[in-house]
């Protein structure tokens, strides 16, 4: 699932990485990989947002500001049963 380009708010601090992987294990889209013992964004437009990457970061390398994105307008829309957002179906797109 891709996401509108180039909005996501996802921050990666290489410099503060430990390589840990856990970015990388708990991001529901892939978003991470680990090479060199270094987080990388592999597809960042693939970010929903959710911040599971940032929680689960021990070095606080990561930054996102979760409840901005598409990912919200869409659980907004399965919780009251109301259009996920205004984009006219641009947000989401299935891969």
């Amino acid at each position: 699932m891709n996401y509108l380009a180039n909005i996501v708010t996802l921050e990666l601090d290489r410099a503060r990485c430990i390589g840990c992987g856990r970015c990388a294990e708990v991001c529901p889209h892939a978003v991470f990989s680990i090479a060199d013992k270094t987080a990388c964004i592999v597809t960042r437009d693939a970010c929903m947002e959710c911040s599971a990457c940032a929680r689960n970061c021990p070095a606080d390398a990561i930054s996102v500001r979760a409840g901005v994105g598409c990912a919200t307008a869409v659980i907004y829309g399965l919780l009251t049963g109301k259009e996920a957002c205004d984009c006219g179906g641009q947000c989401c797109e299935s891969t």
